[in-house]
């Protein structure tokens, strides 16, 4: 049997595309195994977002090789989207694919293996209009499924290459996304993330759908207790969003709004379609209706032109707020969209000193929301034994707590009543009620 390997980097889409060409591969007889180990066939799902995540890719590009010289390394993804001749180039890569027709990857590697001399399998994704349906049967090792129910994304932020790499907007089927979550259920997943490029823009290109229509529709299916959304704008939070999304008690309250600053002149610079106002009035909107609500956040420094005004204004702007969760990184200069030759490049010393600065801020306010939990009892999904500490398990609650208790793998994938007892940095401990699922 041929042993095929996998390395995944960047978002939640490129998890769940792995997890899709892993269930291909094990169709077509091959044993999926570590990294690390040795196999035939080495697939690299890459990432393009930063110049930092290009390097990640070339690295593991040629750690792969490294592992077996006689190996076909296979480069898909954003990087080999937006790249495929620079990727081309890299010693040992064998085939280019991309972000489309990543479906034929078995018919391609059979095209090598009969001789075949073509390297660059990489079409122009701009020219896309349909949803490439690659369908998972199960995710190893995982109690919550990330499902993938929309392609693309025609925002073109002035920073970001992702539309370039992705293409247009493609919604895809509900009869697909209902089935294959349906059998999740089945499988014993409780937990379902919606993800995609950007989705709020769900149903947009084929009119007779919308995100929230999807939602109450997965909201019915039996076995799903849990519903999370992926990262969404800011903008899709309005009066009607809030009034259908409060009625559906299996969505998860937590939502994941992108902010990138919290200056206005540097958002309209990121060609962004929202005001600091309007985020304002969305977290708002959220709080006033989401019992326990989370709101978690990106956050970008350095972007050119940013002032030491602008980057004060984004500080107070965010203590304002007040986040649960924030994800802070360093604006990086992508070929091809317009912020990479805008003035005022910021020095990378200034970038560090600013990240550093948020991340410590969103170490005390993700510490301080914990705090607001301890002496709550809440319903926690646990997924996994915690790494280097034998006899505890962790998962997360609805609103994205992650909670370590004494325990073992008897409590995987179920959703147990736990007393939440002590903010400890990122995380919080607690104390299994026994007895009580739910």
């Amino acid at each position: 049997m041929k042993r095929v390997a996998f390395c995944t980097l960047g978002c939640k889409v490129n998890q769940y595309e792995t997890e899709a060409l892993s269930g291909i591969f094990r169709k077509a007889g091959y044993s999926v195994v570590d990294f690390e180990e040795e196999a035939e066939v080495y697939v690299i799902n890459t990432c393009t977002v930063t110049n930092l995540s290009d390097r990640k890719s070339r690295q593991m590009i040629r750690k792969a090789k490294k592992n077996n010289k006689d190996s076909v390394v296979i480069v898909v993804g954003c990087y080999a989207q937006t790249a495929p001749e620079e990727v081309s180039k890299i010693e040992g890569v064998s085939m280019v694919i991309g972000t489309k027709d990543r479906g034929r990857i078995i018919e391609y590697i059979k095209e090598l293996e009969a001789g075949g001399q073509k390297l660059n399998f990489v079409d122009d994704v701009m020219k896309a209009r349909e949803f490439e349906e690659l369908g998972i049967d199960v995710f190893r090792e995982r109690t919550r499924a990330f499902i993938k129910i929309q392609e693309g994304c025609t925002q073109f932020c002035s920073y970001c290459i992702i539309p370039y790499a992705r293409g247009p907007v493609r919604s895809r089927d509900e009869k697909n996304i209902l089935n294959e979550i349906t059998d999740l259920a089945r499988s014993g997943y409780k937990e379902v993330v919606l993800t995609g490029i950007h989705i709020a823009s769900y149903g947009k290109d084929i009119k007779t759908t919308s995100l929230i229509d999807i939602i109450k529709k997965v909201h019915e299916i039996e076995g799903i207790e849990r519903i999370r959304l992926g990262s969404i704008e800011p903008t899709l939070i309005n009066e009607e969003f809030i009034e259908s999304i409060k009625k559906l008690e299996k969505v998860c309250p937590q939502y994941h709004l992108s902010l990138q600053s919290g200056c206005d002149r540097t958002l309209e610079r990121m060609n962004r379609k929202y005001t600091t106002k309007d985020y304002r009035k969305s977290v708002a909107l959220l709080r006033e209706n989401i019992r326990d609500v989370a709101v978690t956040t990106d956050i970008m420094v350095g972007f050119p032109g940013e002032t030491d005004e602008e980057f004060d204004e984004t500080y107070r702007f965010l203590q304002e707020i007040s986040f649960a969760g924030m994800h802070v990184f360093k604006y990086s200069p992508r070929k091809g969209t317009p912020a990479a030759s805008y003035p005022n490049q910021i020095l990378p010393e200034k970038k560090e000193e600013r990240s550093n600065m948020l991340i410590n801020l969103a170490s005390s306010m993700k510490l301080k929301y914990n705090k607001g939990y301890i002496g709550k009892v809440m319903s926690v999904l646990f997924e996994q034994e915690v790494k280097g500490m034998k006899g505890y398990i962790e998962g997360l609650t609805t609103n994205y707590i992650k909670v370590v208790c004494e325990g073992n793998e008897e409590f995987d994938g179920k959703i147990i009543k736990v007393l939440l007892k002590e903010a400890v940095l990122d995380y919080m401990t607690g104390e299994i009620i026994h007895g009580n699922e739910g």
